[in-house]
């Protein structure tokens, strides 16, 4: 037999890249923050944003920690940074869009590229706006009295997977930034895709959308039930998207499934969510604003609001390869489960948990009887 000439481990290269090459070790990415020796939070949710353990990141002048949730598996990254009262963090340069939400406090954030002006605007809590590719920015905290918190999203893990030399996208100086055309943080515009509402004909079309919280250029989105709207929100030059639901006090939405990779966070609202594996245990998530889960893929998921008010929540999507059966549903035998279809003990235990507030459910008993039923839209 012949010998093996390859050698089994990388003989080159950081330590994190070290590992036997025939063996199952995880993604590069998972590697290499495990590398930084920041806190990584792993499980299905995040209950709160705002409050979770963070460590020094010296190279960044912040606190910072990674998140890596049951249902990212290697698409996305999720990681919170913390801008101390009054401070302005390094530049930072990303050679992927990154998208930003502003957790909790508000400040300023300054923007360039080679060739293109700096630019400045202003966010508050709850704001969501994305960094396009090769610009360079930083993050400044406006106020003096009080950290801000920001959840920051992109594709590293993949991209790492395809280059194992985080160099490579942090910080590069070389890469060109896609071509501007206008106000890059202007007004976020609607786009009429056409097909009407039901086939989410209109998106809104921006890199800054200032408070989600308040966002009311909504479409009703009949087929997932409960009478809830959205907002689908597409980037200049990015192949990143994501959506916000809004869903009424005392209803819940159709169970539902889709690719991995999917961060879900809360703008607004108090409720849970269920996931689960067809024919396996269901995993019961409670949130309310700064939440955060990922559904894992091809699993089912649903929410339920128990508050006195609209519930909202922003989905991140992953690259269109992970995306599966979203919000337009293709399959809906498979993807969807209408009301009538659905477990008993979903809506019993959607009662009690109300029941427990001294509420009871607005969802029409109709509606679990007729898989047709039309609901009112708000």
């Amino acid at each position: 037999m012949a010998e093996l000439t390859e050698t089994p481990y990388e003989a080159t290269g950081p330590s994190w890249t070290r590992v036997p090459n025939f063996v199952n070790r995880g993604y590069a990415y998972d590697r290499w923050i495990a590398s930084l020796g920041l806190p990584i939070h792993k499980g299905f949710f995040i209950e709160d944003l705002r409050t979770i353990d963070l460590a020094p990141w010296e190279e960044r002048e912040c606190n910072a920690a990674f998140i890596q949730l049951m249902g990212q598996e290697g698409v996305s990254e999720a990681r919170v940074s913390e801008i101390p009262p009054g401070a302005t963090l390094p530049p930072l340069k990303m050679a992927i869009e990154e998208a930003i939400y502003v957790v909790d406090g508000q400040g300023l954030t300054t923007i360039w590229a080679d060739g293109i002006p700096k630019t400045t605007f202003e966010w508050d809590k709850r704001s969501l706006f994305v960094i396009p590719r090769h610009y360079s920015y930083q993050l400044a905290n406006a106020r003096g009295d009080r950290p801000a918190r920001v959840l920051h999203y992109n594709y590293l893990p993949l991209a790492l997977t395809l280059s194992q030399e985080p160099d490579f996208f942090i910080n590069n100086p070389t890469g060109r930034p896609p071509t501007t055309r206008g106000d890059l943080y202007s007004e976020a515009q609607s786009v009429d895709m056409g097909g009407g509402a039901e086939m989410r004909g209109v998106f809104w079309y921006g890199n800054f959308f200032p408070d989600l919280a308040a966002w009311d250029k909504l479409v009703g989105l009949a087929s997932r039930g409960a009478g809830g709207s959205s907002v689908i929100m597409g980037f200049p030059n990015s192949e990143m998207s994501a959506h916000m639901s809004v869903f009424p006090s005392r209803t819940y939405k159709k169970g539902h499934r889709h690719g991995p990779g999917r961060i879900i966070v809360i703008p607004a609202g108090e409720g849970f969510s269920v996931m689960w594996q067809e024919g396996q245990e269901q995993v019961l998530v409670p949130w309310h604003e700064a939440s955060m889960f990922v559904p894992p893929g091809r699993w089912f998921h649903q929410h339920f609001n128990l508050g006195g008010e609209p519930a909202r929540y922003l989905a991140l999507h992953p690259t269109r390869q992970f995306i599966g059966h979203g919000e337009t549903v293709e399959d809906l035998a498979n993807d969807q489960i209408e009301y009538p279809a659905e477990a008993p003990w979903i809506r019993q235990h959607f009662e009690e948990e109300l029941a427990k507030r001294g509420l009871t459910s607005l969802m029409p008993d109709q509606a679990y009887k007729d898989p047709n039923y039309e609901w009112k839209m708000g």
